[in-house]
Parts: structure tokens; sequence; C-alpha cells
């Protein structure tokens, strides 16, 4: 869907940007992870030529996009950035309704679409009549989100998009964006320095440094396959944490206890064991019953749980 081969970009001396090469597959959530000035959004925006690269091409949809006119490119291109850049003096339906009248849609249409997005998105219909500044962080960033959305674009480029939220809205908006179904259909690129972030929302992260990819893959090989002392370092401090996130039921179920024959309601083994935690923690209950993919059942307590992911640990800690 998304291609970039050997893009370089300098300004100044500063090279921002060092032969960075990558592919992002249709449907696909690839992070730009690494620390300030590591060359992310920088990456991000030559994407859609916000900046243009010194060396290098960059593909979507097998297309060249040198050649294409950067206005018509950007229309069809999503982009939510982390100052969310809503026009003042605009109302929310005005502000998103941009780029729609942009290509000319009839005035039903963009009425149509925009209620779609808003509903989606938890926010009440009155939001439309009111400006940015009425609202909060949260919201604001929703409309960031349903301008972006608006024309269905199959790309979405996102720049820190939840960077100015404080934690609560943050970790709630992360929810809503993992869970809404509009972006499961979208080929996403994002940039966050935030690790609990990438790990949350990325099917791929790309690591980079001194703007350079020092690593690419999924959560679990950036924790359990660092390809050097700055990949295994830049994780270590919130390893523990992101091992609870990415490790499954699936995956310590050897290490759980034996079958059972229960009936009740019970969760797929594709729960991370941090979400069984919580639903044992919130839930107050003593066990939950698990459907693994082979269709066993296995009740589990908190203490197996935690058993079982020790163990899991040790053996990738000896593979």
């Amino acid at each position: 869907m998304i291609e970039l081969k050997g893009i370089s970009k300098k300004f100044g001396d500063t090279r921002a940007v060092n032969q960075v090469s990558f592919k992002v597959a249709e449907k696909e959530t690839l992070v730009l992870l690494g620390t300030s000035g590591c060359g992310k959004t920088t990456t991000l925006k030559m994407i859609n030529r916000l900046i243009e690269p010194d060396e290098g091409q960059i593909f979507i949809n097998g297309e060249n996009i040198t050649g294409q006119d950067p206005d018509v490119l950007r229309k069809g291109i999503g982009y939510v950035m982390q100052n969310i850049g809503l026009f003042p003096h605009y109302t929310i339906a005005e502000n998103i309704a941009l780029v729609p009248k942009l290509l000319k849609w009839d005035k039903e249409r963009i009425k149509n679409r925009t209620q779609e997005l808003i509903q989606k998105l938890h926010l009440p219909e009155s939001t439309l009549a009111m400006y940015p500044h009425e609202l909060s962080g949260g919201q604001q960033q929703r409309v960031g989100l349903a301008r972006a959305l608006v024309t269905d674009p199959s790309v979405l480029l996102m720049d820190e998009p939840f960077g100015a939220l404080d934690n609560v809205t943050r970790t709630s908006i992360q929810k809503e964006f993992k869970a809404l179904e509009e972006l499961k259909r979208k080929t996403i690129v994002m940039v966050t320095h935030d690790v609990q972030e990438a790990f949350e929302l990325a099917d791929r992260i790309c690591l980079m440094d001194k703007g350079e990819v020092v690593q690419i893959g999924t959560p679990k090989e950036l924790l359990y396959q660092p390809v050097n002392d700055f990949a295994r370092k830049f994780l270590a401090g919130q390893r523990l944490a992101l091992e609870f996130k990415v490790v499954n039921i699936q995956d310590i179920w050897p290490y759980l206890p034996k079958e059972i024959i229960q009936d009740g309601e019970s969760y797929f083994a594709d729960l991370s064991v941090w979400e069984a935690m919580e639903l044992l923690r919130s839930n107050n209950r003593s066990e939950l019953l698990i459907s693994g993919n082979n269709k066993e059942n296995k009740a589990i307590n908190f203490e197996q749980l935690t058993k079982g992911f020790n163990q899991y640990q040790n053996a990738q800690v000896h593979e």
C-alpha cells in the first residue's frame, strides 16, 4: 500500500532522515517510534509531500507520488496532527466539511457523512454548531479525526495525535480508536514518542534513531528480539508493563492449568495478560473462563495467570 525507498532529507547541515526504507501493508497500522528529533515526523510528512525528500522514492498503491499534484495527493490522504489544527472561526460542521467542499460534494452528502462520523466518534449532534474553543481537548481531537476521515481516504497519517491530551483522556480515546470499525479499513502511519501508545495501537513498529531505521517488527519482536543495544535499552524501563500487554492468554496456554468442562461466560484466548488481570481485578472475580483456539476451556485465577506468564517469560529468555 505504501512503500518508501531510500528516503533522505537534510535541513542545512543536519541530515534529519537518512536512507529510510519500509513498506506498509494494506489495512496495517505502522507506528514510527523514537525520541524527539529522530526524524519520524519528517518521514511522515514526506508521505503526503508536506516536506519534499532530497533523495529516494515514495509509492502509494504502486504509484510514485513524486509526479502527482501535491494538492490532489493530500485530498486523498487523511491527516491528523497533534495540535489538531481546527480553524477557530469555523463551526465544527464547517471544519469537518473543508475537504468535501474542495471536492465539490453536495450539501446533503456532506451533512449525512458528518452526522455518521460524529455518531461513531461519540460526539453529540449539538457539537456541530459549536466552535473549537467551546470543546474539551478530547472532543477537539475527535473532531480532528472526523475531519481526516470524512472523505473515507484509504490512507491515514497521524502525527502525535493524542500527545496534547491528559493521560485519562488519552487512554479512553486510544480504546475508541482501536475499536472504531472505520479505522480498521485504513492503512495508517502514525508518529509517537510514547512507547505504551505504540504498543497499544501498532500492528508493527518502526523504531528510529538519528534519522535512521533501527528495527521494524511487531511489538513482540521488538521486545523479545531486539537487534542491538539501542533497541534493547529504548524499551528497558517499561519492559514488564509492555510484556503484559503483548503477551496473550494463547501464548501462555501450555503453562496454564488443565482443561476443564464448565459452562458460563467465557473470554477468547487472544485477550492479553494485562486485559485478563484487569477483568479479574475490576469485576472482583476469583477466576476467568477462557476458550482457547483448540476449543479447550480453562478457568484461571490471578495466581495461575501470573505463574503462567512468568514461565512463558523464562522460556523466551532461554530460547
